[in-house]
């Protein structure tokens, strides 16, 4: 009841401080645009892309470095950090007198067995914000790129756009560079995102499995107590009954799907680090889940399943001698994984983007004067938190669907016919003789 009485009197508090951040803030984040423009796709797909740093927390200039590892052209493995990749240089707006820290690409020179290798981060290339090897060209041939460039019909003359995107050069600082783009194993934030998700599964089921290695069967609590009925509401409820008795054999694929990709979808939803990773908002990813299932799902099909494919129970006129059911069958073999890749990737994708775009309004109606801003900012606030709680639950439910139509495809084609007629006539003679026997236990 006291608690229930203080935070009856706090509220107004709180609704006031809200008020006064919603006309505080847009001015100041007015001013540190400096009145330029918002590239709101730039800055959207920025913050969902992939990167050879990390972001500092609450920061959009600093990146906490990760090792870059390429293969040069001449099949030498170079490795360095991504923080040699970009210097900070402080720039002072003309206009406000605030000077701003920024993040500038610059020339990375490594030396190897006597030779020198340069690398650069391109954003003036068909490999834009990758790593790339560059090379120095003739003058000659430059002059012939950059006339080239200059009748790009993005530049249409402008000598301050002077650099376009040319197939095999890479525009840097007015500059034209043969590029090669070397074969990249580098540890970026999405690989090291995922190595952090699988510590996470791991130590979460190995942590019930000690539980139960030294309590028995005791039934855990809490956090281990939540952990148990996932796995049961999972096991149980879709993994055992679509699979019955083929259960046990494909539970810990299945499972380790679920938990793998409940665990990406929640950590990308952290703000700072280890967060901030948007990987099953990336079709890389989501494809290679999805190629998991097919290959599962092919290998340890049934006769019964490939005979349905290759010569499905239809009319022979649907089969032969143009073989239409054959065609749309193996379709259908590719296009139910496409679908657990697909579904994935946009649900995911899309809550980020709302989240992004419902922020990035309070910059963009900055420019409208402090009213409309302030209104903007209270507004957006309120549903990018509305949107982190349902893509929370989105999360869950995007990894049920996920194992849910994963257990399906696998139950589809392992299944056995005559090993369901078999198991529905041991039902039939247990059930006949199950009142014989309470005739006579009667008796």
């Amino acid at each position: 009841m006291i608690n229930k009485n203080m935070m009856n009197k706090k509220s107004p508090l709180i609704l006031i401080m809200i008020a006064l951040l919603s006309f505080i803030m847009p001015a100041k984040l007015s001013a540190s645009d400096g009145g330029k423009d918002i590239d709101v796709k730039e800055i959207i797909f920025h913050h969902l892309g992939d990167g050879y740093g990390w972001e500092v927390p609450f920061s959009h200039v600093y990146r906490i470095p990760l090792p870059v590892i390429v293969r040069a052209e001449d099949g030498k493995w170079i490795n360095f950090s991504s923080a040699r990749l970009t210097e900070y240089v402080e720039h002072k707006d003309p206009e406000t007198g605030e000077v701003h820290v920024i993040a500038e690409p610059r020339i990375v020179t490594i030396e190897k067995d006597g030779k020198k290798y340069q690398f650069v981060l391109a954003h003036v290339s068909k490999h834009k914000n990758k790593v790339v090897q560059i090379f120095p060209i003739p003058s000659d041939e430059e002059s012939r790129i950059k006339e080239e460039a200059m009748t790009n019909p993005e530049i249409q003359g402008d000598v301050e756009k002077a650099e376009a995107v040319i197939g095999g050069y890479v525009g840097f600082n007015e500059t034209y560079y043969r590029e090669y783009k070397p074969y990249d194993i580098s540890i970026t934030k999405n690989v090291l995102a995922l190595l952090i998700a699988t510590v996470i599964v791991t130590a979460m089921v190995m942590a019930v499995v000690g539980w139960y290695s030294r309590k028995g069967l005791k039934a855990p609590r809490k956090g281990m107590g939540f952990m148990e009925m996932l796995i049961d509401f999972i096991y149980s409820g879709v993994i055992k009954s679509t699979l019955h008795d083929r259960a046990k054999k494909y539970a810990p694929f299945l499972l380790t799907c679920f938990f793998f990709i409940l665990v990406m979808n929640l950590v990308g939803l952290i703000v700072i680090f280890p967060g901030g990773a948007n990987l099953t908002g990336n079709i890389a990813i989501t494809l290679v889940l999805a190629i998991l299932v097919f290959i599962v799902t092919n290998i340890m099909g049934s006769k019964h399943y490939w005979k349905e494919i290759f010569w499905p129970d239809v009319p022979l006129f649907l089969k032969f001698p143009i073989p239409i059911m054959q065609f749309i069958e193996i379709f259908g073999i590719f296009t139910k994984p496409a679908a657990l890749c697909v579904r994935l990737f946009a649900n995911m994708m899309g809550g980020h983007m709302i989240v992004i775009t419902l922020t990035l309004l309070i910059f963009i109606f900055a420019a409208f004067g402090a009213i409309a801003a302030g209104g903007s900012v209270f507004v957006s606030i309120l549903f990018s938190i509305f949107m982190l709680c349902l893509d929370v639950l989105v999360s869950f439910i995007q990894a049920y669907v996920f194992t849910l139509l994963a257990t399906i495809f696998i139950s589809m084609s392992t299944e056995n016919p005559h090993h369901g007629e078999k198991k529905q006539h041991e039902d039939n003679v247990l059930t006949e003789k199950a009142p014989e026997t309470s005739v006579q236990t009667a008796e």
